[in-house]
């Protein structure tokens, strides 16, 4: 019996290759991939022509307008300044969210424009209580109460003398607006 042909040895490695098919050379020692592997292919595309999706208005400024405007109210019968510290913000903010509702960024341009009238307002009533306030305690003090509170540090516990220092409060009122003062018992 006659033996075949020794055929060479192959390195190891290497894939077999059909015949027909071609395979690059190996990259760097390693074999290439077999036919259909490799890299996948690209993803799709976005497709043309569509307006990226709308934004969610932000109306967070007209809001915090409106807001601080309407502290600013009661703010003023509390602290009198209470109602500028308040306003200011408030129309600043007012301004800036009728801003954005211009450019179409918010759509509350009723809101902001209320913050900006309320904080204003704040502003007007807040300045207006400082200066009743002033004139009041000059008011007060020119009919005698600096007298009286002198008088009343004066007396300290002396329960005579802060009675004496009442009297002399009371007689000094009655004879600036002209009325009798009944005292409490």
């Amino acid at each position: 019996m006659t033996e075949p042909p020794a055929q060479p040895e192959k390195p190891t490695g290497t894939p077999e290759v059909p015949p027909g098919m071609y395979y690059p050379p190996p990259v760097h020692g390693y074999p290439p991939p077999p036919p259909g592997y490799g890299y996948p292919p690209p993803p799709p595309q976005p497709y043309a022509g569509y307006p990226p999706p709308p934004q969610a208005p932000r109306n967070g400024l007209g809001t915090a307008a409106l807001v601080l405007g309407l502290l600013s109210l009661p703010a003023v019968l509390l602290l009198g300044i209470g109602g500028a510290i308040l306003g200011i913000p408030a129309v600043i903010l007012g301004v800036m969210g009728r801003n954005r509702a211009k450019r179409g960024e918010a759509n509350n341009a009723g809101v902001a424009t209320s913050g900006v009238v309320l904080g204003a307002l704040g502003i007007v009533l807040g300045i207006v209580a400082i200066i009743a306030f002033i004139a009041l305690g000059k008011w007060f003090v020119n009919i005698g109460a600096g007298d009286y509170i002198d008088c009343m540090e004066k007396a300290g516990n002396d329960t005579a003398a802060q009675q004496q220092c009442e009297d002399e409060f009371r007689g000094k009122i009655e004879d600036h607006f002209s009325v009798t003062l009944t005292p409490t018992p």
